[in-house]
C-alpha cells in the first residue's frame, strides 16, 4: 500500500513545527530553516509514491528527506556562531565605535512559539533542545553527526531507524552518537528556570531599569559574571561591571526604549524598540538567561527583520 498525496500532505503538515526545529538545530539560523521545511515539504509531495510502509513510518520516511536537504545545504555553509564563540571579551575603552559584521554567518534565536504543542515530555524536550548554548555546541560538530545527535537523542529515533535514513550500520550510528556525546560533554545545562513569580518579578525590574536607563538598578540584578553579547557586533562583554559600563553607553545617546515580553531558545525574551521620532521602531531581540542570582546571560539579536518570524509588529 502507497501513500496517497493527501497522506503525505497530513502527515508533513502535523510535523512542520518539528521539522522547523530539526532544520534550526543543523543550521543555527531560522531564516534558513523556514527555507528548508517547504523544500521538504515540496520533495514530500513529489516523491509520495515512493513511500513504503513496509520498510518505514511516514515520519521517518519524512526525517530521512529532511536530513537529505540539512547535509546538502550544510556542504557549502560557513558555521553559524556567536561572538563569544569568535572573539575575546571587549574591554569597554573610551567612546570608540562597535561596528556591526554582518558578512558572518550569524547564529539566530527560535521562537518558542513555532515549536508547537502535542505530549508534554515531547514538548519540554523539544525546548530544552533549542537552548541557545546548545545549538551553538551543536554547529561545531560535522553535520552527520549533528545529524545523528539530534535524531537520537532529541526525537528518539532508534539506532537502527536513523541507520536506515542515512542508509549506513547501526554501528556508524552508535559510534557517530558517541563521538558527537564526548565532543558536546562541557555544555552544561541550562540554569534552573524559575518559579513564574520569582521569573516575572525579576523580568519586571529588567524592563523597569532598561525604560528608565538606570544603570544602577540594572546591575541589582546582574550576575556578577553576567554577559551580554549582541550579534552582528563581534564585541561582547563579560562581567557586570563591562556590561553596565557598555549600556551606559548605549543609554548616553538619550534614545527612549520600549520592550514587549515574547519567548525565545526556552528563554524569556523581550522585544526592543527605540524611539524614532514620533514612533518605536524594532531595534533588537533579548534573549534572556537567569536564574536566583540574577541576569547571567544577555544575548541581544540585532536583527529587526527577525520581528516578523517572532509575529512581533515592525513599530510601536
Amino acid at each position: 500500500m502507497t501513500a496517497t498525496v493527501d497522506d503525505v500532505v497530513a502527515v508533513a503538515d502535523s510535523h512542520r513545527p518539528e521539522l522547523l526545529a530539526y532544520c534550526y538545530r543543523m543550521t543555527g539560523s531560522l531564516h534558513d530553516a523556514e527555507d528548508l521545511v517547504q523544500e521538504i515539504l515540496v520533495r514530500a509531495w513529489r516523491s509520495a509514491d515512493s513511500y513504503d510502509p513496509q520498510r518505514a513510518s511516514l515520519r521517518t520516511w519524512l526525517y530521512r528527506i529532511a536530513t537529505n536537504v540539512c547535509l546538502t545545504a550544510l556542504k557549502s555553509a560557513q558555521r553559524r556562531a556567536l561572538p563569544v564563540d569568535l572573539a575575546q571579551p571587549n574591554p569597554v575603552v573610551g567612546a570608540e565605535r562597535l561596528d556591526p559584521s554582518p558578512e558572518l554567518p550569524w547564529l539566530e534565536p527560535f521562537p518558542d512559539a513555532l515549536l508547537g504543542d502535542g505530549d508534554p515530555a515531547a514538548v519540554v524536550a523539544a525546548r530544552e533542545s533549542v537552548r541557545l548554548a546548545f545549538v551553538a555546541a551543536l554547529q561545531h560538530l560535522p553535520p552527520l553527526q549533528r545529524a545523528v545527535l539530534i535524531l537520537r537523542d532529541v526525537l528518539a529515533l532508534r539506532a537502527a531507524e536513523v541507520a536506515g535514513l542515512l542508509g549506513t550500520s547501526t554501528a556508524a550510528v552508535n559510534s557517530a552518537l558517541q563521538r558527537a556525546h564526548a565532543q558536546l560533554s562541557g555544555v552544561r545545562a541550562g540554569p534552573a528556570e524559575l518559579g513564574d513569580d520569582e521569573q516575572r518579578e525579576l523580568l519586571k525590574r529588567y524592563v523597569e531599569a532598561f525604560e528608565a536607563m538606570d544603570i544602577d538598578a540594572l546591575k541589582r540584578i546582574l550576575r556578577d559574571d553576567a554577559m551580554l553579547q549582541m550579534p552582528p557586533f563581534l564585541a561582547w562583554f563579560q562581567g557586570r561591571d563591562a556590561v553596565t559600563a557598555f549600556l551606559g553607553r548605549v543609554f548616553a545617546r538619550g534614545e527612549a526604549f520600549r520592550l514587549l515580553p515574547t519567548r525565545a531558545n526556552n528563554r524569556p525574551a523581550l522585544a526592543a524598540y527605540v524611539e524614532r521620532g514620533d514612533v518605536f521602531e524594532a531595534a533588537n531581540l533579548h534573549v534572556l538567561t537567569l536564574d536566583r542570582d540574577g541576569f547571567a546571560r544577555l544575548d541581544l539579536f540585532h536583527s529587526p527583520d527577525l520581528f516578523r518570524l517572532f509575529d512581533l509588529p515592525a513599530r510601536l
